[in-house]
């Protein structure tokens, strides 16, 4: 799962060495993230994504459940419905992804996973030039997918799907942060979310699928992709603005290239690299341009 850190109030200026280590965490944070995933690939062959995704979950919910102690009995039904619904989001939006990373590689399904949050940003726009952005990031998906009778179809609909479910994730943890205190609705749902994978966990501890090797491959994804990085953004957050933040999340699908190279051997090719850089440049353009109309209202 791809993290989207609590809002943090507006911040002066921050001098260079404060901005120096807000870069170094952001991208230590994204780092982390894409390099999780291709370690948690590695266990595709043992328990496929199925099962990296449901131990993923639970490493994820320990965590935060024992550091946040969200008082589930308190939460009422107005704060549950929408925990319940992010929980689900979570499983189908790491298995998504998960699949996307095994069918197609982890640079283009992050890629496209990345156009869910891309999609939040241009929707609340009605003005032509984002809709030239919209025309222009789908021209970006084209060049990078390349579609033709070889393609595959269920790897990219997958990698879309989860960009779908990220931007579901956007929508609800707004609203579950304006009914929750903190960090206790994205603990609960992390929660819900390891209820739902128990099946899978059982299931593949009875049949014998879990073997050393695939279960500490899938343990430390869900701390390089999940634990890592949400401690990360939020630390970064008090060193460099959050419209900064915003723009610098644009790296992800290049590091997601690199790390699906450097652990996978997955090699992108060259209009992959034209597909990735044409996201990127528009997530930029679009993060700068709506970080710049907020600061003149």
């Amino acid at each position: 799962m791809e993290n989207q850190p609590a809002k943090e109030p507006a911040q002066q200026p921050a001098p260079p060495a404060r901005r120096l280590t807000g870069v170094a965490m952001m991208l230590a944070s994204a780092a982390s993230n894409q390099f999780g995933a291709a370690v948690g690939a590695g266990a595709f062959a043992t328990i496929g994504p199925l099962g990296v995704v449901a131990v993923r979950q639970f490493v994820g919910a320990a965590v935060l459940m024992t550091t946040v102690r969200p008082p589930l009995r308190r939460f009422t039904r107005r704060q549950w419905w929408p925990v319940i619904v992010l929980g689900g989001v979570f499983v189908v939006m790491n298995l998504s992804l998960y699949t996307a990373v095994d069918r197609i590689g982890l640079g283009l399904a992050v890629t496209l996973e990345f156009l869910g949050p891309l999609g939040v940003a241009l929707a609340a726009s009605r003005r032509l030039v984002d809709v030239g952005a919209a025309i222009a990031a789908l021209v970006g998906v084209y060049v990078l997918v390349l579609p033709g009778p070889s393609s595959d179809v269920w790897g990219i609909a997958s990698g879309l799907l989860a960009g779908a479910c990220w931007a579901s994730y956007i929508l609800l943890s707004r609203l579950i942060g304006q009914r929750t205190e903190g960090l206790q609705g994205a603990a609960a749902s992390s929660a819900v979310a390891a209820a739902m994978s128990l099946p899978v966990i059982v299931i593949f501890a009875v049949q014998g699928l879990f073997t050393v090797p695939a279960l500490l491959a899938a343990a430390v994804a869900g701390l390089l992709c999940t634990v890592v990085p949400y401690a990360l953004d939020l630390l970064a957050l008090r060193f460099v603005p959050a419209a900064a933040f915003g723009v610098f999340m644009s790296v992800n699908p290049v590091l997601a290239a690199v790390a699906g190279f450097v652990v996978l051997a997955q090699v992108p090719a060259a209009h992959e690299w034209l597909g990735v850089a044409i996201v990127v440049a528009v997530n930029v353009w679009v993060t700068v341009r709506r970080s710049r109309g907020a600061a003149a209202v």
